[in-house]
């Protein structure tokens, strides 16, 4: 629908921050693909990386277009009547051509916002990169300039000669929680988790 349409880079910006992973959109000898991965927004780009040997990011590189989407799925709206059933988001479309960062301090400085996306501070404490690693991973760059948000707030919207349907209507909010973290199996007993772990939320 039109009118849930937006174009303001602060509410774009901040979809693409909260969601965890996007999917992105490519396609290679007229077969579509989608692939669900990680990313991180730095000012008005946005990051995905992978193995050298990727085929999606072959194909991205070589200047083929791609379409980047993420959903944030905040509520079940349910209505009297089953055909106004819906859902409350918030969703993302960038349309665009990506680039291989070559220069290698750009390369670093994605790949830690990468972490930092998933969760805020781990770079602090995690081994960075190294020159094998960085050797192996290919990093592309895409503008964020062809970009629309979608987004639905609110009950559900049913017909007049529907509200007295005796069936209840409403909003099941829906959230992203974290559990208690589960340490890996050879962790040590003197190094407990930091408050970058037990402490992880999404930005809101």
């Amino acid at each position: 629908m039109p009118a849930r349409a937006r174009y303001d880079a602060e509410t774009i910006h901040a979809i693409l921050d909260e969601a965890l992973f996007c999917h992105l959109g490519f396609a290679v000898d007229a077969q579509p693909f989608v692939v669900p991965t990680i990313h991180a927004r730095v000012g008005d780009r946005l990051y995905v990386h992978g193995a050298v040997a990727s085929r999606m990011l072959k194909v991205l590189a070589s200047g083929a277009p791609c379409c980047v989407t993420v959903t944030l799925l905040d509520g079940l709206v349910l209505a009297r009547s089953a055909f106004h059933h819906s859902m409350n988001y918030r969703s993302v479309v960038v349309l665009g051509t990506g680039r291989l960062v070559e220069e290698p301090s750009e390369k670093l400085r994605a790949l830690e916002a990468i972490v930092e996306h998933v969760a805020h501070g781990r770079s602090r404490e995690a081994r960075p990169p190294n020159d094998k690693e960085l050797a192996a991973t290919h990093v592309l760059s895409l503008p964020i300039e062809e970009a629309s948000a979608k987004v639905r707030i609110g009950g559900p919207i049913d017909d007049e000669e529907d509200r007295a349907w005796p069936v209840w209507a409403g909003v099941v909010p829906l959230t992203l929680a974290a559990g208690a973290p589960i340490a890996d199996a050879r962790m040590s007993p003197s190094a407990p988790p930091s408050d970058v772990v037990t402490g992880w939320r999404r930005p809101c």
